[in-house]
């Protein structure tokens, strides 16, 4: 019967950690002044990719990237590393700092509306395969600077911590 309870526990961790990086990016490209049309297009396939990968601990890291209207320079990126430290017990430990990705936005600074952006999820080797997703390359970072803000969603030890690039000065 306890196994049950954590498979269950550890599902419910899963779901409330994909809804609420959905609900991040969402909210960081709102703020930054972008139409997170694309994003909530495709709402279902990301999710399902999310919880596909967190279930399986392969998705490492999951890559905004924001880009000229062309797609071919960094404008701006965020990403959102998965902790794995899930520790069980009754599911009672649960956040998100809405106000520390606020503020983080606002230092950020809005992009363009003609900026493109893309999401990527970095995983490690052997992933389960989900529908609509690929490999790619990422857009380099050089003349950027990686901003941590440490952690933004937990639920009971399952959790993903934010950063941001800016341009180096």
């Amino acid at each position: 019967m306890s196994t049950s309870v954590v498979v269950n526990t550890y599902t419910h961790s899963v779901t409330y950690v994909a809804d609420n990086i959905q609900r991040t990016l969402k909210n960081i490209l709102v703020l930054s002044g972008l139409d997170p049309g694309k994003l909530t297009s495709d709402w279902e396939s990301t999710n399902r990719a999310l919880r596909t990968w967190i279930d399986s601990k392969h998705l490492e890291t999951i890559v905004l990237e924001i880009s000229n209207a062309s797609g071919t320079s960094l404008i701006g990126r965020w990403d959102i590393e998965i902790a794995y430290g899930w520790e069980g017990g009754d599911g009672s430990s649960f956040w998100v700092d809405t106000d520390q990705i606020k503020t983080a936005v606002r230092k950020a600074g809005v992009h363009p509306a003609s900026c493109e952006y893309r999401l990527i999820c970095v995983n490690k080797p052997g992933r389960p395969a989900v529908s609509g997703w690929g490999s790619t390359t990422l857009l380099s970072t050089a003349g950027f600077t990686r901003q941590s803000l440490g952690g933004t969603v937990e639920h009971s030890g399952l959790g993903a911590s934010t950063s941001y690039y800016r341009r180096s000065q």
